[in-house]
């Protein structure tokens, strides 16, 4: 009988990509995907570091699976339990000594070696895998032959040399690290010939990425490779994620302009509005910085729509620091954006600052944040309302007869479509904006997956 192999993640798309290519690896051994840890033989978290109690989650979970596993050994049976991912990397035996019942701890640039590790855990329990062993994963990895849908993840850098003073990436995922433009061409081509129409390009920090060019001719930049990718011959769509503002040079930001596969939409995350706070972050561009490379995006792309991250509530933020970022928000517009708490990483140089905030100061700032970047979101989609629009149709909506997909701008998109319209790209029109999706009815033929065309004039929202 095939052995079951259950995943839960949690987290980034960097984790959604290293999921599937963990069942890729497992494959090979016979593990068929479980729809739950119940029907699984080997469960494995993948788990994130990145946000506040993130392993008291997975100790949560964990105790949990305890449970499940005495209870199918109860039976004569076993269920092998894995940690995987930031936490895995970052907690290592620790996780072990609180939680007796895993079986496999193994970080993030290790999960290549799975088999060899459940091997070794059906033999002797408690296994530790947490080396940083990038080049080598990459190189072990199988070919993806999975379909999973139209609009897929591709992982072309790894790891951070950033060393913000609130994040724990460079110590769970270590230095930076390109993959070889030919390794992620190949691997474009493979997702495309199974049936993707999309693919968004990850990197702790993407933008960064200086991989190593074809027959060994110098190094390209992630401008350079964005070009390689538009000439695959099926690919309607690229997209790229997570940036820093440090890395938007010139080439990437003409590419806006320039690439028309490219997407009309950047995260692009600025953490705060003031510098004071930027400084201490270590952030290394300044609030002017920012402002800078937006004037220049909108210049050479004016439909293009900006997302973001904030830290509300950083050790020593003033009232006037957290106003200086109200004041960002509200001059640049987004069309969404992505806002927490600071919460403190262990071992992060912020965590030991001696002028933590208040918990009632961050509760209460965040809520004046997100309230704004909310009524902005909302803007944003409202200008939608009449509009044509090229959707992505991905998956079943939430209704009976309803499929949704994304639009170029990144906004969900439900409507009327039929099962065999899946995976195809098509051209609807708006009829309702709500807070976090839009509604439309299809008109016309399907348009060409070669022709992305702008969907608003300008994408600046005011609120």
């Amino acid at each position: 009988m095939a052995k079951k192999l259950f995943i839960k993640t949690y987290g980034c798309q960097m984790n959604a990509y290293d999921s599937a290519r963990m069942a890729d690896v497992l494959a090979p051994l016979g593990f068929a995907a479980a729809a739950s840890a119940e029907e699984a033989d080997l469960v494995i978290l993948n788990t994130c570091h990145i946000r506040e109690r993130a392993a008291e989650k997975v100790y949560s979970e964990l105790g949990r699976l305890k449970a499940l596993k005495a209870a199918r050994r109860a039976e004569g049976g076993d269920l092998l339990l894995a940690v995987a991912g930031c936490v895995a990397q970052a907690e290592g035996a620790e996780i072990m000594r609180r939680q007796p019942a895993v079986d496999i701890i193994v970080g993030p640039q290790s999960y290549h070696r799975l088999p060899e590790l459940v091997a070794r855990a059906a033999a002797a329990r408690g296994v530790l895998a947490t080396a940083f062993e990038v080049e080598r994963k990459f190189d072990a990895l199988p070919q993806a032959e999975r379909a999973q849908g139209p609009a897929r993840f591709l992982t072309i850098q790894e790891g951070c040399d950033r060393f913000c003073s609130f994040c724990v990436v460079p110590y769970t995922r270590g230095a930076e690290y390109s993959r070889p433009a030919a390794a992620i061409e190949a691997e474009a081509r493979r997702l495309v010939a199974g049936g993707a129409v999309e693919i968004t390009l990850l990197g702790q920090n993407v933008n960064g990425y200086h991989g190593a060019a074809p027959a060994g001719a110098g190094s390209w930049g992630l401008a350079r490779l964005l070009v390689q990718l538009a000439e695959i011959e099926g690919l309607a769509r690229l997209r790229y994620t997570t940036s820093h503002p440090r890395e938007m040079d010139a080439a990437l930001i003409a590419a806006h302009g320039e690439n028309a596969k490219l997407m009309p939409f950047l995260h692009l995350p600025v953490q705060s509005g003031s510098d004071r706070v930027l400084a201490a972050m270590n952030r290394r561009h300044g609030v002017d910085d920012y402002r800078r490379i937006v004037a220049q995006l909108r210049k050479v792309r004016p439909d293009i729509a900006l997302s973001s991250d904030f830290i509300v509530g950083f050790p020593g933020e003033r009232e006037a620091d957290f106003a200086a970022t109200l004041a960002l928000v509200r001059e640049i517009g987004f069309a969404q954006a992505y806002s927490f708490k600071y919460s403190p990483r262990p071992g992060t140089p912020a965590a030991e600052r001696a002028d933590q905030l208040p918990e009632e100061t961050k509760v209460e700032r965040l809520a004046r944040l997100q309230a704004l970047i909310a009524r902005q979101q909302r803007a944003f989609n409202e200008q939608s309302v009449g509009r044509r629009v090229q959707v992505l149709l991905e998956r079943p909506g939430g209704r009976p007869g309803q499929l949704a997909g994304r639009s170029p701008h990144m906004q969900v998109v439900n409507l009327e479509a039929e099962d065999h319209l899946l995976g195809t790209i098509v051209e609807v029109e708006i009829t309702h904006a709500h807070a976090v999706s839009l509604r439309g009815r299809r008109v016309g033929a399907s348009p060409s997956l070669h022709q992305p065309q702008p969907l608003i004039e300008e994408a600046r929202i005011s609120a």
